[in-house]
């Protein structure tokens, strides 16, 4: 199996939990956040998100300049945002080559060192998989029982 396509299902077991807990999110609680200097829950999805996105163009582009883009056109409904940016991480990551994987990145500018292209995908995982933590104690505090394990198998 190709190192991207490996990538991709553990991002995806990863995701489709994240996905999971965003779509309990509702419009009224975008702003919820559990202590005074928690991200509000609309902010810290969207953080997610499209910050994995920018990990995975950085490894695509060779480039940290992606770092310092801002996302203007990110979908103000949660769900739709977590659809749309999984698409787009899911079309990057599977078309990573292992070149690309394998590159030396400059990020001293915001790690302090060089990365490969693999590296930086770990870092963008566990990102992910911190914030996701982040979710679960907010979706719990906005009343939902009924939660996914955290990774999904299947």
């Amino acid at each position: 199996m190709e190192r991207s396509q490996k990538l991709l299902n553990y991002f995806l077991s990863h995701r489709s939990v994240t996905n999971e807990l965003i779509n309990k999110i509702e419009e009224k609680n975008y702003d919820y956040k559990p202590t005074e200097t928690s991200m509000p829950a609309g902010k810290l999805a969207t953080h997610m998100l499209t910050s994995f996105y920018t990990f995975a163009r950085t490894v695509k582009d060779g480039s940290a300049a992606v770092f310092g883009e801002k996302f203007e056109n990110v979908p103000q409904n949660l769900s739709e945002a977590a659809a749309a940016y999984t698409e787009k991480t899911k079309d990057l990551i599977s078309s990573l080559t292992n070149e690309e994987l394998e590159r030396s990145i400059d990020m001293k500018q915001i790690f302090g060192m060089e990365l490969t292209g693999s590296q930086l995908l770990q870092i963008a995982m566990d990102h992910e998989i911190h914030h996701k933590g982040n979710l679960f104690v907010y979706v719990r505090e906005m009343g939902h029982t009924d939660l996914p394990m955290f990774v999904s198998r299947g």
